[in-house]
């Protein structure tokens, strides 16, 4: 949502790159970025810091700007008492995993917009999220929140400095783990699975009451686990779920793409704003679960959403854009509603009528008097329909005009990272090479605008600027990119620098008591090194490079990758003991450690053989196979990832050879492509 300038001149923001920085670029507030600039000016002042965290496609954030960040009372209070602080989470997820680890454990819950009142040494005091400028409902108001916080800084300044002391202290690391070596087992996935069938809709699909969010990986574990135990009722609650997150008004049946939770348990009426990492995750589980059942509604609805993610949120060089907005001129939702009136003013009465009919868009309505399309009233929703197709670029065309929609423009290597994954998975399961096309594009751009001269990542870009150290997100979520990737292609490059960014989480990110910090220790000092295992909303980067140590391990053979994957997957022990359902994605890195696999290395007398062994495998959604491909090209460059396929060849007169492992067990080889088919299969 873009913001009318409230003063002429700006504040500090206006130099900042985040598109939610400079919507408070013209606030009558005197907000500072994130900065030793602001610290120093509170400490000279003897000031409070008033910290304020959102994003710019956030409607709660942009609710609390317009009532309070943009009235003069407000501001001139703030300007007057505080040393106020902006910062967007999208970039500065150290940050936001710090306030809001302390938001969380003061008030019970947090969320964005997140209000953190702290000394002038970054040490908390107070936390909430949204506040309207004056009480209303019970709900304490800002400015009454302000003159308190000041009286007590006032009178009471030495308790506030001691409340900031003891609530980072909270936060500082213990004595490590406590010794446990033992490696979790099956039960934990087990477990997981149980939990999630207890919670499980059965009527509307998803987990829970309302407000429901997608979370997609739990459905990519749910996935994994009905390949693994065969367990029918797994499959129907994936199926269950996507079918109907894509029927609900969730999927956006005009533009195509998600958005980012229901607030109904029917998936009717959304939090209407797209993220990037949503799209890229359901597109993932779509396609996985295409995949199993070969069902084509998963296929139309992976397809719609890379549609939509080509159209409105790729930039010209190939990266993603992070977000759109979920508000238009000040109203959620108003982009995407209709009236019939509308509908067959665009079509005409005959097509209108027929659209409306399949569309569910009645004059009664099913959001604030309009409507948002959806399929949940329609018997017909897998079967395509021609007058709705020849229809839909006349109505996105029409709302585009009618509104507009803020785009957050910056592209975030962690999510490019997930659309990779996405496009690459879309790719091998579909076999349309410019899905492979526009993964490896994106794949370059970060390469080329994300990565310095020594192969460390930068976690934001735009206009040509880059901001912020790398964290744990970005480098874990691009090893899985590159391993799909190099799974896909079999171009050894990628193996490489998932190995190159893997061993950089290693030595820069590695905490000797367990797991991974989300900074580098030559990173930022903040008030403590945030350390995340939760799989939220997006899966954690610690769950993340779980999968990526247990792939490596078994692409490369390597004892030092089996070594650190054990020690990641120890550090879940007591997570998976307590709560196994909330961490879905390492659940997927235990699989691989617990179950059975297959390792697979193929050998190639000519590069032919290669390409010819992808068409093989297109379609073939095996998670616990792992394949390598040796040709007489690539085979030193493999050998130095992989130093075990040395010894693997083809004898005189075989054009190819696949050695089957399974179990520690190995095969003799084989030379068809299609009875190393049958063996993944079994």
């Amino acid at each position: 949502m873009v913001r009318l300038k409230t003063q002429e001149k700006p504040n500090a923001l206006i130099n900042e790159t985040s598109p939610y920085l400079l919507q408070h670029a013209y606030n009558p507030v005197n907000w500072y970025p994130w900065g030793e600039k602001a610290f120093q000016k509170a400490k000279s002042e003897g000031k409070p810091i008033f910290l304020s965290i959102g994003y710019s496609t956030c409607h709660w954030c942009h609710v609390m700007a317009h009532e309070s960040f943009e009235d003069r009372e407000v501001a001139d209070y703030l300007n007057a008492h505080f040393v106020s602080i902006k910062v967007d989470r999208e970039e500065r997820p150290d940050i936001d995993a710090v306030y809001m680890g302390v938001c969380q454990a003061l008030t019970g819950s947090g969320g964005w917009p997140m209000t953190i009142f702290m000394t002038p040494d970054q040490k908390p005091f107070y936390a909430g999220t949204y506040f309207p400028k004056r009480k209303r409902y019970g709900h304490p108001g800002l400015l009454e929140l302000l003159e308190a916080i000041r009286q007590s800084w006032e009178t009471e300044k030495d308790r506030l400095y001691a409340a900031g002391e003891e609530i980072t202290a909270l936060f500082q690391p213990g004595e490590g783990a406590d010794g446990e070596e033992r490696l979790p087992d099956g039960t934990s996935a087990e477990r997981a699975a149980a939990y999630f069938e207890k919670i499980f809709d059965r009527k509307n699909g998803g987990f829970g009451a309302a407000p429901k969010f997608p979370t997609p990986h739990n459905l990519m574990f749910l996935l994994r686990y009905y390949l693994i135990g065969k367990n029918p009722q797994t499959l129907q609650m994936v199926e269950k779920t996507l079918q109907q997150i894509y029927r609900g008004g969730i999927f956006d049946h005009i533009g195509f793409g998600f958005s980012r939770y229901s607030t109904d348990e029917k998936w009717l009426v959304p939090h209407f704003e797209k993220m990037l990492y949503d799209n890229a995750l359901l597109t993932i589980a779509l396609a996985e679960t295409y995949g199993v059942t070969k069902n084509p509604l998963y296929r139309t609805a992976a397809e719609q959403t890379l549609t939509y993610i080509e159209r409105e949120m790729t930039s010209p060089e190939g990266g993603f854009y992070s977000a759109q907005d979920a508000d238009s001129e000040g109203e959620e939702g108003k982009y995407y509603t209709f009236t019939p009136r509308e509908v067959e003013s665009i079509l005409g009465k005959e097509e209108g009528t027929h659209v409306c009919r399949f569309l569910d868009i009645t004059p009664k309505g099913n959001f604030e008097g309009k409507s948002i399309p959806n399929l949940l009233q329609n018997p017909d929703y897998q079967t395509a329909d021609s007058i709705l197709e020849r229809a839909r670029p006349r109505l996105r065309e029409y709302r585009g005009k009618r509104t507009v929609l803020h785009k957050d423009d910056k592209i975030l290597t962690a999510w490019n990272a997930l659309m990779i994954v996405a496009y690459t998975k879309a790719y091998r399961t579909f076999g349309e090479t410019p899905y492979l096309s526009c993964a490896m594009r994106a794949r370059q751009f970060i390469q080329d605008s994300l990565t310095d001269k020594d192969g460390l990542l930068y976690i934001s870009y735009r206009d040509g600027k880059v901001s912020g150290a790398g964290l744990l997100d970005d480098y874990a979520f691009l090893t899985w990119a590159d391993l799909e990737l190099y799974e896909a292609t079999f171009q050894v490059k990628y193996l490489e620098s998932a190995l190159k960014l893997a061993q950089t989480v290693v030595l820069r990110f590695a905490d000797e008591a367990g797991g991974f910090f989300l900074n580098a220790e030559n990173g930022e000092n903040l008030i403590f090194r945030p350390k995340e295992q939760y799989d939220g909303a997006m899966p954690s980067g610690n769950s993340v490079f779980a999968y990526c140590l247990v792939k490596l391990a078994a692409l490369t053979g390597e004892q030092n990758w089996q070594q650190a994957a054990d020690r990641q997957l120890a550090f879940y022990k007591r997570p998976f003991s307590e709560q196994p359902g909330a961490y879905s994605f390492a659940l997927m890195a235990l699989m691989l450690s617990v179950y059975p696999t297959k390792e697979v290395v193929c050998v190639f007398q000519e590069e032919r053989g290669a390409t010819e062994l992808h068409r093989e495998l297109y379609g073939l959604f095996s998670p616990q196979t792992s394949i390598l491909v040796k040709t007489a090209a690539n085979a030193e460059q493999l050998s130095k990832a992989a130093p075990f396929t040395r010894d693997y060849f083809c004898k005189e007169g075989q054009k190819a050879a696949f050695y089957v492992c399974q179990n520690q067990s190995c095969s003799p080889p084989v030379e068809n492509a299609g009875e190393l088919l049958r063996q993944i299969n079994l």
